[in-house]
């Protein structure tokens, strides 16, 4: 099965996805709409975060869908102890949320989540979601909860984020100024492609402008470039 599908992705292997949530008939009907596509399936089930983490170790999974509300260790902990895993570097995390604008949201990108999505997301938009998350692409949320996540983070929300902003401050320092003005544009929410139309540059150029400005700032991705920039004062939320 696993062949068939590398075969069609092109002999890429499928994005091994780990679902973490504590009711059992979500984690079923996420595990049919993830198994029914051909370039990604479901290599293990958790119940709550401390099983998250264990499985995704075990498994290797390449992005877990992480209920940010769970019994025992919450999604929160979960992402951050998967976060702070060097073994781990390469898991994305997606929080899933009945409240898509939340404090937990917000923290949850503080500690390593790759973004969220509502669970009353469309099939087509979750499984773009798995997608993206596994590129390490974009921040995923709808671009006015975006602006949301924006205010708390620009408003202080969360009790570390004056320590955060002025530790981030210090970093932004090692950044070129063209590395600056491509995390402004990533911030913004603008792709590869569209930064480089922006610039009048390569996608390549700008990747390799995305990737050092994250081994700088000590980013896992871009999601957490977004909240570097809001974070160090680079950029602020638009009132309008």
């Amino acid at each position: 099965m696993d062949e068939n599908r590398a075969q069609e992705r092109g002999g890429a292997a499928p994005i091994k996805v780990l679902l973490a949530d504590d009711q059992a008939l979500l984690r079923s009907a996420f595990k049919v709409l993830v198994d029914s596509e051909p370039d990604m399936r479901v290599v293990g089930e958790a119940s709550d975060g401390a099983q998250a983490y264990a499985l995704a170790r075990e498994a290797r999974a390449d992005v877990v869908l992480m209920d940010i509300r769970m019994p025992g260790t919450d999604g929160l902990a979960a992402t951050r102890m998967i976060s702070e895993d060097p073994e781990l570097s390469g898991v994305r995390v997606v929080m899933l949320t009945t409240f898509e604008v939340d404090e937990y949201v917000v923290q949850a990108l503080r500690a390593g989540a790759s973004g969220f999505l509502g669970k009353g997301a469309e099939p087509d938009e979750l499984l773009n979601a798995i997608r993206v998350a596994a590129a390490g692409e974009a921040l995923l949320s709808p671009a006015a909860t975006k602006g949301l996540i924006a205010s708390f983070l620009a408003q202080g929300g969360g009790v570390d984020a004056p320590a955060a902003g002025s530790a981030h401050a210090e970093r932004l320092a090692a950044l070129t100024g063209r590395e600056r003005e491509v995390l402004v544009l990533v911030a913004a929410g603008l792709s590869n492609d569209g930064i480089a139309a922006r610039l009048e540059v390569s996608p390549l150029t700008v990747k390799t402008h995305v990737n050092r400005a994250m081994a700088k700032l000590g980013a896992r991705d871009r999601a957490q470039l977004v909240v570097v920039a809001y974070e160090s004062g680079l950029v602020r939320p638009r009132t309008d």
